[in-house]
């Protein structure tokens, strides 16, 4: 049986919930029923919606902005609603927006990572409305690698930024909706809340097990295989290597002209990480790090899901090129703040990294570090 989305339940078994009100709307083009029917359009074409304001995140209400782009207002296209962006001058509604509509929605896929800059806008949203009294509905989603599995480490508040607010581990292993009962509870938002929950989805289940179609929730997003790696992978972001932006296999491969990619492939596979293989490649991005350059490096192959961890192959990947490259270097952003250190929420790893500290050990540390959020996220688990 395919999983029912919170965004067809809503109009069936929860109608109530939104009949007769005047409707604000978060979502971009990952908001999509299982006929690939966009949430924004069909709420705009029920008789007993109003829909009267779409709000988008980063990449815009339609997914046609490219990574930390500045999104500004505007109409919406196909439906004739304003809407306002929520990744330029504003991170939240205003008040005066919110006084417009009676209830406001939530419905954007996310990958079950920490660092994805979507949760962030659902849980500001959500302070915006606990603010102004206005009820805040999550039309729930799977998380596209299920719902077993946590991983990494938990995020230093001192470190909190819009790439990481709270202290949750980099994979939670929770869905959209369970995730918003916990930030609302947990780190005391203090929203009316409702989640309208899916139907027929187990926690071990798969994006290919839910019989839903992939549609690519950011831009460099394309597919399963990308949201599998990312996790670990997009680490490289703060570096000066190339995460494979600009290339047909995002967050797949990463590289720089000065990397041996024989070398790294040859170092990560003598490490025997389960569930990957390691392919030396070479490629020139179209568009971020290295444009145009020829890139030396390594394409990650998840040859078993089941074992397979992204955080730690990630790391272990990032390891080994900070040690077989002499011309490695971190990425500071303009606060002096390194864009790894936010990614990763704290210096800690960073760190160790450049003290050659092992990975395993590094592994190990994240393992004990989560128990007690282990113990918290027990409380928000709806689906068996």
């Amino acid at each position: 049986m395919s999983v029912r989305l919170g965004c067809e339940r809503l109009l069936d078994a929860e109608l109530d919930v939104v009949r007769g009100r005047r409707v604000g709307l978060i979502t971009n083009h990952s908001g999509v029923d299982s006929r690939l029917r966009a949430t924004a359009d069909n709420l705009h074409a029920h008789p007993e919606i109003e829909l009267v304001r779409l709000f988008g995140p980063e990449h815009g209400i339609r997914g046609d902005a490219e990574d930390g782009a500045h999104v500004g207002d505007a109409i919406d296209a196909q439906t004739q609603v304003p809407t306002t962006s929520l990744y330029g001058e504003r991170r939240q509604p205003t008040p005066q927006q919110l006084g417009e509509i009676d209830v406001l929605l939530f419905d954007i896929q996310d990958v079950g990572v920490r660092f994805y800059t979507y949760l962030y806008t659902m849980s500001l949203g959500m302070e915006a409305c606990a603010a102004a009294g206005v009820p805040f509905v999550v039309l729930d989603r799977p998380n596209p690698m299920g719902g077993l599995q946590v991983e990494g480490n938990v995020l230093d508040p001192d470190f909190a930024s819009f790439v990481g607010l709270y202290p949750i581990p980099i994979r939670y292993g929770l869905t959209i909706g369970e995730l918003a009962r916990l930030f609302n509870e947990q780190f005391g938002i203090g929203a009316d809340l409702h989640v309208v929950n899916l139907e027929g989805w187990r926690r071990s289940m798969r994006w290919p097990e839910t019989g839903l179609s992939w549609v690519a929730p950011s831009p460099n997003m394309p597919t399963l295989n990308t949201a599998g790696v990312y996790p670990g992978t997009c680490f490289f972001e703060g570096t000066n290597v190339s995460e494979g932006r600009g290339t047909t296999c995002p967050f797949e491969q990463f590289g720089a002209p000065f990397v041996d990619g024989f070398a790294v492939g040859r170092a990560l596979e003598e490490r025997q990480i389960p569930g990957t293989a390691w392919r030396p490649v070479t490629f020139r991005p179209a568009f971020s790090k290295h444009t145009g350059e020829v890139c030396r490096g390594v394409q990650l192959h998840v040859q078993n899901e089941e074992i397979f961890e992204p955080v730690r192959a990630g790391f272990e990947a990032l390891a080994i090129v900070r040690r077989l490259s002499a011309d490695f270097e971190w990425r500071a952003s303009h606060e002096g703040i390194h864009n790894f250190d936010k990614l990763a929420g704290t210096d800690r790893i960073r760190q160790a990294i450049d003290d050659g500290v092992d990975v395993a050990d590094l592994v190990e540390e994240w393992n004990r570090q989560r128990q007690p959020f282990a113990q918290i996220r027990e409380r928000y688990l709806h689906y068996t």
